[in-house]
């Protein structure tokens, strides 16, 4: 028998806010939090513009000497997750220890109490700044003298494991690698786990820090990224003048729960999953299928999953990435899926405000749209202007509004040609 499972914690850090509360608000206010590249100097680069986040201090969450094991997209991680776990009502092992008797074990304890409990953080590229840094130590100074920390910093699956060792998660904890998708099969993945009894609780989402010097020029060499310099006219998705994606940072989490086990806890609940898909376009390194093909099962087999059918779903949250094939793909998929119901949905991308945050675009976007149900507000697809007949559906431009939201889905799709749908319910 499937189990129910619901969310109960959501965390994140992104290019429009350093938790829920700022990064809603963001939406709700239509924030573009795309500007000019910090990280290193763009002077002669052909890209110039990122989603890079702002004022992040993750001392303060982690703690200066954890900070120095960490590669970014860790520490993003970290960051989200402790976001997540606090909103669920759920405290680390430091915490508890604290609130009881120095004598006992807590970490023995957590055996008993979390042994099924887990994470599943996913990572598109991992600590790829960390990699870059010790090849120019190791060029410097000689490969002997890289950091001992360097391959746990740069590793895909170490944010995963720092999370399970600040929470004593010791069910599953593992990390997807499925490009743009990674997020969202990380969620979904996990959202298996518990509703087929391996899992009663489960940490999911995604992480990434990819706005580095190698990163950007290796997509912009693939002719993936805008070379615009107008922020406001760099990721616009579903328009017609777009030019290819604005890279992003950041992370998403959730805490995925079975019904009982969050009942029993007196959890708060933000709303249930309830279907997931994945499959793959088979088709292209890097591009999606023109034809949307692919998309479209992966929508058909998510609402399949549900138990559903299409027209109880009211808002989708598109990959939307701003590239002139996904746009095109993902709306004939959409019309593909959902036939007649396709002109009634409201479509939006989150991404016109964030940029594309590869591996953590899913989780973040998770987190917006269970927010877009919780308040039955759409978000908006900012910076649109120009109309495509190739990208005719209802994409809720320029302004977000108030409107019912019983069930959403959140599409997403990777290079290597995978993809993903969550369905999520009130």
């Amino acid at each position: 028998m499937k189990r129910e499972v619901v969310i109960t914690g959501l965390g994140a850090v992104s290019p429009i806010g350093n938790d829920v509360e700022t990064i809603w608000n963001s939406v709700l206010e239509g924030k573009n939090g795309i500007a000019k590249i910090t990280r290193y100097d763009v002077t002669g680069r052909k890209v110039t513009l990122a989603g890079e986040l702002k004022d992040f201090d993750p001392e303060k969450t982690i703690g200066k000497r954890d900070v120095k094991k960490m590669d970014r997209y860790s520490q993003y991680a970290m960051c989200a997750a402790v976001e997540a776990f606090r909103d669920a009502g759920i405290k680390d092992l430091d915490e508890l220890q604290a609130e009881t008797d120095q004598n006992t074990d807590v970490s023995q304890k957590s055996w008993e109490e979390r042994s099924r409990w887990g994470v599943l953080m996913a990572s598109g590229i991992g600590g790829i700044r960390t990699i870059e840094e010790e090849q120019e130590k190791g060029m410097e100074k000689g490969f002997d003298r890289v950091s001992p920390f360097f391959i746990p910093k740069s590793i895909s699956n170490m944010a995963a494991g720092h999370i399970a060792i600040r929470y004593g998660l010791h069910g599953s904890c593992t990390c997807v690698v499925t490009a743009c998708a990674s997020g969202g099969n990380a969620i979904g993945d996990a959202f298996r786990q518990i509703r087929d009894g391996y899992a009663d609780l489960m940490l999911a989402g995604g992480a990434e820090a990819a706005i580095t010097p190698l990163s950007i020029g290796g997509f912009t060499t693939l002719k993936a990224l805008t070379q615009s310099d107008d922020p406001t006219r760099a990721s616009i998705p579903f328009d017609k003048e777009r030019s290819g994606f604005v890279m992003g940072e950041g992370a998403g989490a959730l805490v995925l729960e079975e019904l009982t086990h969050a009942k029993k806890r007196g959890a708060k609940i933000y709303g249930r999953i309830i279907g997931y898909g994945t499959n793959c376009d088979a088709y292209h390194m890097t591009a999606p299928d023109p034809t949307g093909t692919g998309a479209a099962a992966c929508m058909k087999l998510a609402l399949s999953d549900a138990g559903i059918t299409p027209d109880a779903v009211d808002y989708i949250n598109a990959h939307g990435t701003s590239t002139p094939l996904n746009d095109s793909g993902e709306t004939k998929a959409v019309k593909t899926a959902f036939g007649a119901h396709a002109n009634a949905l409201k479509i939006s991308s989150t991404k016109s405000m964030t940029g594309h945050l590869l591996g953590a675009s899913a989780a973040l976007e998770a987190v917006i749209t269970v927010k877009a149900m919780e308040q039955d507000f759409l978000p908006p697809t900012i910076g649109f202007k120009v109309p495509d007949e190739e990208c005719d559906l209802d994409i809720v431009p320029n302004r977000g509004y108030s409107y019912p939201i019983n069930c959403a889905i959140s599409n997403s799709l990777g290079f290597g040609g995978h993809n993903v749908t969550l369905v999520f319910q009130k």
